[in-house]
């Protein structure tokens, strides 16, 4: 009753309490791309600094995993281009809805295309990692649609940072071809400016109505994305240590039939120690466990993120 008083007798908001909504009005000010920025400087460094990274950049990528990598990117954006057509016109997204200019999912159908063939969609299937940050996607879209902003922030503005870079290097790596198959992804063909459109793209997140209290949840929501990430970083480690420990117990042979078997470090390691007859080198095995569907998708899920941290790298 009290408010409906105060309201007829005409108090403005700013009489009643000119403290709080100065605080409020100072809130709105900061900027939330630099939040976003500062807020997972932590996680960012800790992602650039793995060790995917550091082989990417040197160009140690095998296509297989290539392949893999832009199998969970698929998934990935499906799910947020999925969540992002939904809330395109929350007033909480609808500014930073640029589907001609950004959308990925349209790209690597044709990536897909390349490295599968034309029954691509038979063959593969999300890592069970990645499939827990997808679900995390949808649960946003459907009931926090104002937290998209942290993921697509994230994802695009590092596609469209270290895109062309992760382009060169994969195309060298793999030796795809220079007229683009195999790396659409990388390509915004309706972008002719990439640091232009940052500038708009961060100009308009800024510009969004948004109280502090929304803007420290987005942080949060982004540095959540880093520790999906990062568990899939983990699961990855795990499948490497398993690959270590079956093959210490396999005792499978060494090579793959070519080349002298006496010039493998694993032969010269184990015959220094006197025993190369109990153990053997790992090769046919890791071939044997990678064979399996799900340490595939596990390690691709991880090459995938990696270009993700990659391109962040080069904000």
């Amino acid at each position: 009753m009290s408010a409906e008083v105060e309201t007829s007798e005409g108090v403005d908001e700013s009489e009643k309490n000119p403290g709080a909504l100065e605080k409020e009005n100072h809130m709105r000010m900061v900027d939330l791309s630099e939040l976003l920025k500062e807020g997972t400087r932590e996680a960012h460094d800790r992602a650039e600094n793995t060790q995917f990274v550091k082989d990417f950049l040197k160009g140690n990528i095998k296509k297989e995993l290539f392949k893999l990598a832009t199998t969970a990117l698929y998934f990935t954006y499906s799910a947020l281009e999925e969540e992002m057509e939904r809330n395109k016109d929350h007033p909480a997204f609808a500014p930073l809805y640029f589907p001609m200019e950004l959308h990925r999912k349209e790209a690597l159908t044709k990536d897909m295309g390349y490295f599968f063939g034309e029954n691509w969609e038979e063959q593969v299937q999300c890592s069970e990692a990645a499939q827990k940050y997808v679900e995390r996607i949808h649960y946003i879209g459907q009931n926090e649609p104002e937290l998209l902003v942290a993921h697509a922030y994230t994802r695009y503005m590092g596609d469209l940072s270290g895109g062309q870079v992760l382009k060169k290097v994969a195309q060298r790596a793999l030796k795809l071809p220079s007229t683009g198959e195999g790396t659409q992804f990388y390509l915004f063909e309706n972008v002719d400016n990439a640091q232009q459109f940052k500038q708009l793209y961060r100009a308009r997140m800024n510009a969004l109505d948004l109280n502090m209290k929304t803007k420290e949840k987005i942080v949060e929501e982004a540095n959540k994305a880093f520790e999906y990430n990062m568990e899939i970083f983990n699961e990855l480690d795990q499948a490497r240590s398993m690959l270590a420990t079956e093959t210490l117990k396999d005792g499978f042979p060494v090579h793959d039939g070519k080349g002298d078997m006496r010039k493998c470090p694993f032969y010269a390691a184990e015959q220094d120690k006197g025993a190369l007859e109990a153990t053997s080198c790992p090769f046919r095995t890791a071939m044997a466990v990678l064979r399996k569907p799900s340490l595939q998708f596990i390690l691709a899920t991880g090459v995938a993120l990696a270009a993700g941290f990659l391109a962040w790298y080069y904000m």
